[in-house]
């Protein structure tokens, strides 16, 4: 048995078929040329802050009776910060989650759509007004993270949405048009079809592999077909003159 045949028959078959997954990896190495990740994750649309210093008299309230009283379980960390300028702590629960607490009353911070719309408008550089706040229970093709979330859309021309955690108001995602584009052909590109994260998948492992296979085939192939003679042709020395 010949074993040309058999390596051009595997070559055509093989090719064929993994060589649509090449086009695709071509097709997302250019995507991920062409945009900059900056404007993929919304950068360019980020309203610049200016730094704020918290000072003893900002944290009134003293920290034992808010953790007897909102964390009597414990707490994994506890974090001062500014929520709209107003000074807060944020208490990482041992159990029950996060929790704001004003720094100066001592009393609980609910994150509702009012303190939503505003963190959105503090963060947004944009002019565009905002198109919708809703808050979402469930994980989507574009949110992956803890839920529930709230989701605030602007009707600028990328269609900018942030997410928000309801019991931090931590911004914990950004997105806009550019990214869904941008993720389609990453989803493609490392092949993890549903949580789009796993590079090394063995998906993608055993396409790379017969990626290069194919390559090689063809390599022999060409041994293959190209006669001694031919090869002495092409490597001839040509006279000069």
């Amino acid at each position: 048995m010949k074993l040309a045949p058999w390596l051009a028959f595997l070559h055509k078959w093989i090719g064929l078929i993994i060589g649509i997954q090449i086009v695709l990896w071509m097709c997302g190495g250019l995507v991920m040329s062409v945009f900059p990740i900056e404007t993929v994750r919304g950068e360019h649309n980020i309203r610049e802050q200016d730094p704020v210093f918290l000072t003893a008299s900002d944290l009134a309230t003293p920290l034992a009776p808010i953790l007897a009283e909102f964390a009597p379980d414990g707490v994994e960390a506890v974090t001062a910060k500014t929520l709209l300028g107003r000074p807060v702590y944020d208490l990482d629960r041992t159990i029950g989650g996060h929790l704001l607490v004003d720094a100066r009353t001592g009393g609980a911070l609910s994150i509702d759509e009012g303190v939503v719309r505003a963190l959105a408008r503090a963060d947004f550089a944009g002019e565009a007004p905002i198109e919708e706040i809703a808050l979402i229970h469930e994980t989507n093709v574009e949110y992956r993270g803890p839920t529930p979330a709230w989701r605030v859309r602007f009707s600028d021309e990328e269609s900018t949405r942030l997410y928000f955690l309801p019991d931090s108001g931590r911004l914990v995602a950004r997105r806009n048009d550019t990214w869904r584009l941008y993720d389609f052909f990453w989803m493609l590109h490392i092949m993890d079809y549903e949580n789009r994260t796993d590079f090394n998948n063995p998906l993608v492992i055993t396409a790379a592999a017969f990626a290069l296979f194919t390559v090689l085939m063809g390599f022999g192939l060409m041994f293959f077909r190209l006669r001694f003679k031919d090869w002495r042709v092409m490597f001839a020395r040509r006279p000069r003159g």
